[in-house]
């Protein structure tokens, strides 16, 4: 009777485990969800677990504790249209044209935009079968042909650029060139004095910026967008993005996603929602900041909630580093040299957060990586394939396995310039200049500026002098980097070439 129950047992037991074996299998299979959390303007310094004393973001640290947080990871450019870009193909800006040498980012009414022939991680990863999402700015060109459902996004809620375009009174960015042709400095002088008032004590609708649902046909031939409010009440984006990310994740059902969700915020002006409103031991730049973590632990309770969190690769990072010309409004890069629009270290080196419970191997990494990696990164885990002709790694080696970053060199262009090219912890400075203003000046160097970012992560001692050989591996580097790279003209020139012509 034992070996007849015995046998019973085993038979019954082998039948049910070939009839979960599908099933296990499909579990097994199912294609990997990717949630990429991008903050704007966020500082290298701005976050608990990247050494801020006062704001609070239990559960950004907590993604960092359980995940990998990157101790030299980067932007693609050091502002805001040309990072984004880079983010979406995998690709510098200079490739792309997605970037200016005097109009530096996309503003409002523009013809042009987002070029098609491009192919965005949307994109690549919609023809296999994904779900796409975007939750937040865009900021690639505002008319139809180059809204992100145009580019291989089903669903957009969000607005086209930045926060502070679309002024209420006073004139556009077209109309601010033309006072600058015509040498009106004086007036716009008194025009910038007001404005930035409004920065310091931002007051709703001083900014008419739209607030656009936008979906596409099944088949992508055409996409359809519905304005929700103008101007968009700034003080509740970051928790309508959050819930409209939430509701997206749930519709997929068991189809695999892809969630973008780049936030407005903390790009001036700074809005928060009532809950969050002297949270902050940081003042209002500290609330905004706790909202986003908060948001950060929304998306995560809901994947869990949803048995979605242990088939899903979370990013969180930065656009650019912060702006310091906003003062006590504007971020922090900790440690490391100015920030926004510049190529010194707190202009593109930004937070860096990867987690994936069972799959990532948690630890702090200190090797070299960019947002221009997410495009192959997740191409290789995903299996997609349509990555060649990219700019960046696939990262999945260290996020993985623990292994070296394939990345070992970095090249920091601004306004299509080469202004600086790291290669392991040496950094070459070819062209410095501060941003909005500060110093320093423009300065070509005939004699480049060498860091060890390593021992000076603050960029304050030149080695040069005592690193010959050092100089002359990079410059090296410099020329086969340079070698076979084609450059496209500057995109968002293009209406300042057009206003002179009228």
């Amino acid at each position: 009777m034992r070996i007849i129950n015995g046998l019973w047992v085993v038979l019954v037991t082998v039948s049910a485990l070939l009839t979960a074996a599908p099933l296990m299998a499909e579990v097994e299979e199912a294609p990997p969800n990717v949630v990429i959390l991008f903050a704007d303007d966020l500082g290298y310094g701005d976050l608990g677990s990247y050494g801020h004393p006062y704001i609070r973001t239990p559960n950004l640290d907590a993604l960092a504790q359980g995940g990998q947080g990157w101790t030299d990871f980067y932007s693609a450019a050091p502002v805001c249209s040309p990072s984004r870009a880079g983010l979406l193909t995998g690709r510098h800006p200079v490739r792309t044209g997605e970037y200016g040498r005097q109009i530096r980012v996309y503003f409002p009414d523009e013809e042009g935009g987002f070029a098609d022939e491009e192919i965005t991680l949307a994109e690549l990863l919609s023809e296999a079968g994904y779900r796409t999402g975007i939750f937040g700015k865009w900021h690639l060109g505002d008319r139809s042909h180059a809204l992100p459902t145009r580019h291989g996004f089903d669903e957009w809620f969000g607005i086209p650029y930045s926060n502070d375009m679309d002024w209420e009174e006073g004139p556009d960015l077209d109309g601010m060139i033309r006072l600058r042709q015509t040498g009106q400095l004086e007036e716009i002088g008194k025009i910038s004095t007001q404005r930035r008032a409004l920065y310091a004590e931002p007051r709703p609708g001083a900014w008419l910026v739209p607030l656009i649902r936008s979906t596409r046909s099944s088949d992508g031939s055409e996409s359809v967008e519905q304005i929700v409010e103008r101007p968009a009440v700034q003080r509740t984006l970051t928790k309508r993005y959050t819930e409209e990310a939430i509701n997206f994740i749930r519709r997929a059902g068991k189809e695999p996603f892809f969630v973008y969700l780049p936030y407005t915020m903390p790009h001036t002006p700074l809005f928060r929602s009532d809950d969050f409103v002297g949270k902050s031991l940081g003042g209002r730049y500290g609330d905004v900041i706790e909202e986003i973590d908060w948001s950060v632990g929304q998306i995560e309770t809901a994947l869990t909630n949803l048995g979605k969190l242990e088939n899903t690769l979370v990013v969180f990072t930065s656009d650019n580093g912060p702006w310091l010309t906003m003062l006590i409004e504007g971020g922090r890069a900790g440690l490391l040299r100015m920030g926004k629009g510049t190529t010194f270290e707190g202009g593109m080196r930004v937070p860096g957060i990867f987690s994936w419970p069972g799959k990532i191997q948690p630890g702090v990494v200190s090797d070299i990586g960019s947002t221009l990696d997410l495009y192959r990164t997740v191409a290789s885990f995903t299996g997609v394939s349509g990555s060649a002709g990219v700019d960046g790694f696939d990262l999945t080696p260290t996020l993985f396995r623990g292994a070296d970053s394939p990345r070992e060199e970095l090249a920091y262009y601004r306004a299509g310039e080469l202004f600086a090219y790291r290669v392991g912890p040496w950094k070459l400075h070819l062209r410095t200049e501060g941003a909005y203003g500060q110093p320093p000046e423009l300065t070509i160097h005939a004699q480049p500026i060498l860091h060890h970012l390593g021992r000076d992560p603050s960029e304050r001692f030149d080695v040069r002098a005592a690193n010959p050989k050092i100089v002359k591996m990079i410059q090296d580097k410099i020329a086969a980097h340079q070698t076979g790279l084609e450059t496209k003209p500057p995109a968002m020139d293009r209406r300042l070439a057009a206003l002179t012509k009228n």
